[in-house]
C-alpha cells in the first residue's frame, strides 16, 4: 500500500527567495509580499489543496562578504527587503484551520525565553499548528546585526543551538504540569504547586522561569532542521522531527537519510522518529513540449547575478571565493552541506564554486507533465524521502498550478492526502500530540518540582 507523502509550500516573506529574477514576470505577485492579503489568499489556496504546511524561510542579514559590495542583493531584491515570518504567522493562524505553519528562527536572533513565549502564543492562536525550523545562521552580516564580530565557528554554532533548544524544552515541557491551569472562578486561576521555575544556568544563558504562557496544544512545536553538514546531521539526529534537504539527486538523498537515521539510533531514537523533506521546483505542462517551452520562459527571467550572489561562499576571513575556485580548495564556515552535496553529485570532474549556483538553479527542477512529475516524485520517495518542499517560481501561480494539475494525480496514486487528519500539526503528521518519550525534551516533563515546604504552605493557606 502506498504511503502518502507530505507536501509543504517553501516560501519566504520576500520578493526573491530561491529562483531569482522571477519576480519580474508579469504573472508574479511575490513583489507584493508586504501585503498580508497575498499570504492569506495563498494559505487558503494551499489548505484547499490539502498541503501539509507552509514553510517560511528567513535570514537575519546579507549573504557573501560582509565588507564587500552588497548592491546586488538590493538591486535583485534577493531576500532584501524581507519581513518577519513570526509576525506574519499570527495573521495566517486566524485565517486557516488545518494547514501547518512553520517559521524559521536563528538561535542568534532572539533570546530563548522570548522566543519560547512567541511560539507558545502562536501555537495557542493556531490551535496547535506551529513548527519551528531550527537554524544557526550562515552570514557574517547577520551575526554582526546581533553584536558579534562575525559568524561563530560552524561546530560552535551547533553547541550554541544545543543549549538554546535545551532552554526552550525546559520552558515548553517542564515549567507547567498538564493540570496546572485551573481557571476556577471560585478558586485559583492556576495551581502554583504545578508551575515551576526552570533555573537554567548554562554557558550562554541564565533563565529562571517560569514559562509565562500556559501549555499550548503541542507544547513544543514540530521541530524542523535544515543542516546538512556532519554537525547538522548530528543535531538533527538528536532533535529534529523533520529535516529539510536539497539533495541534487535521489542517490545523494538516500545516503544522507540513511546516515542521519543511523545517527538518530545512536542518539537513542528510532529511525522513523525523523522524516525528510526534499526541496523541488516544478515546471508543469499538459504535454512534454509545453513543459519544455515553459521552462525556457522561466530561463528567460533568471537572474544569473542573483544565483551567484545567493550561492556565494566565503573563506575563513569572510572573503568571497571566485566562481572558478575548485571546491576541494574551499575552506569555509558556511554552506558545508551544499559543498558536500555538489561534490557527491559531480563525479566526472572537480566541481567549482560556480557549480553551486548552477546546482541551485537547476538540479532540483522537475519538468514534465503531471504524470511524469508524479513518476519523478515516486523516485524520491523510493530514496527514503517522506515529503516534498515545493519551491515556487512565482506566487501564487506555481502553487495554484501544482494544486490544480499535479495534486489530483498524486492523490489518485495514494501519494498525497485527500483530507486532513484531526488534531494538531504533530497529530496530523505523526499521529501523537506531543514529542515522543525518546526525544530529549521529554526528560523535562516533571523535572522541576515545586519545593515541598512551599507546596504545603500554599495548600494550608488555601484551606
Amino acid at each position: 500500500m502506498t504511503t502518502p507523502l507530505r507536501f509543504n509550500a517553501f516560501v519566504m516573506n520576500t520578493a526573491s527567495h530561491i529562483h531569482h529574477g522571477q519576480w519580474r514576470r508579469p504573472d508574479a505577485r511575490q513583489h507584493e509580499f508586504a501585503d498580508v492579503r497575498l499570504w492569506i489568499e495563498l494559505a487558503q489556496l494551499l489548505e484547499a489543496a490539502k498541503f501539509d504546511a507552509m514553510f517560511f524561510a528567513d535570514v537575519t542579514g546579507l549573504y557573501g562578504d560582509a565588507d564587500g559590495d552588497w548592491s546586488v542583493y538590493v538591486r535583485e531584491g534577493l531576500q532584501i527587503p524581507s519581513n518577519d515570518p513570526t509576525v506574519l504567522l499570527g495573521a495566517l493562524a486566524v485565517s486557516t484551520s488545518d494547514i501547518g505553519l512553520a517559521l524559521t528562527s536563528n538561535v542568534a536572533q532572539s533570546h530563548p525565553f522570548h522566543f519560547a513565549r512567541q511560539v507558545s502564543t502562536l501555537d495557542h492562536l493556531s490551535r496547535g499548528r506551529v513548527a519551528w525550523n531550527i537554524v544557526t545562521g550562515v552570514q557574517d552580516n547577520g551575526a554582526r546585526n546581533f553584536g558579534l564580530d562575525r559568524l561563530t565557528d560552524h561546530a560552535e554554532r551547533y553547541r550554541w543551538a544545543a543549549e538554546y533548544v535545551d532552554v526552550a524544552y525546559k520552558l515548553w515541557e517542564g515549567s507547567w504540569e498538564d493540570d496546572a491551569l485551573l481557571q476556577d472562578k471560585d478558586g485559583w486561576f492556576s495551581d502554583p504547586t504545578k508551575v515551576h521555575k526552570i533555573h537554567h544556568v548554562g554557558e550562554r544563558y541564565r533563565v529562571e522561569g517560569p514559562h509565562l504562557p500556559a501549555p499550548s496544544p503541542q507544547r513544543t512545536p514540530v521541530l524542523f532542521q535544515a543542516g546538512s553538514s556532519t554537525s547538522g546531521r548530528d543535531f538533527a539526529a538528536q532533535h529534529a522531527e523533520a529535516t529539510f534537504i536539497i539533495a541534487p539527486n535521489p542517490d545523494v538523498a538516500a545516503a544522507q537519510i540513511a546516515d542521519t537515521r543511523r545517527r538518530a539510533v545512536e542518539a537513542g531514537r528510532e529511525p522513523g522518529d525523523i522524516t525528510f523533506y526534499q526541496g523541488l521546483s516544478f515546471v508543469i505542462g499538459d504535454t512534454e513540449e509545453e513543459a519544455q517551452a515553459k521552462a525556457a520562459e522561466y530561463e528567460r527571467f533568471i537572474s544569473v547575478d542573483g544565483y551567484l550572489a545567493h550561492s556565494a561562499v566565503v573563506d575563513p576571513d569572510g572573503r568571497v571565493y571566485p566562481p572558478e575556485t575548485l571546491l576541494k580548495d574551499v575552506e569555509t564556515n558556511t554552506a558545508k552541506g551544499f559543498l558536500e552535496w555538489t561534490r557527491a553529485a559531480i563525479t566526472d570532474r572537480e566541481p567549482t564554486v560556480r557549480d553551486l549556483a548552477r546546482m541551485s538553479s537547476g538540479s532540483t527542477r522537475v519538468v514534465g507533465t503531471p504524470e511524469q512529475i508524479a513518476d519523478r516524485i515516486e523516485e524520491w520517495q523510493a530514496a527514503g524521502v517522506d515529503g516534498i518542499n515545493v519551491i515556487n517560481w512565482v506566487i501564487p501561480g506555481s502553487f495554484a498550478e501544482f494544486a490544480e494539475k499535479v495534486t489530483p494525480v498524486l492523490q489518485r496514486r495514494g501519494l498525497a492526502q485527500t483530507e486532513y487528519a484531526p488534531g494538531t500539526l504533530r497529530e496530523k503528521l505523526f499521529g501523537y500530540p506531543r514529542l515522543n518519550e525518546r526525544h530529549p525534551a521529554a526528560a523535562y516533563r516533571g523535572a522541576f518540582d515545586a519545593p515541598a515546604a512551599r507546596a504545603e504552605e500554599l495548600t494550608a493557606a488555601d484551606a
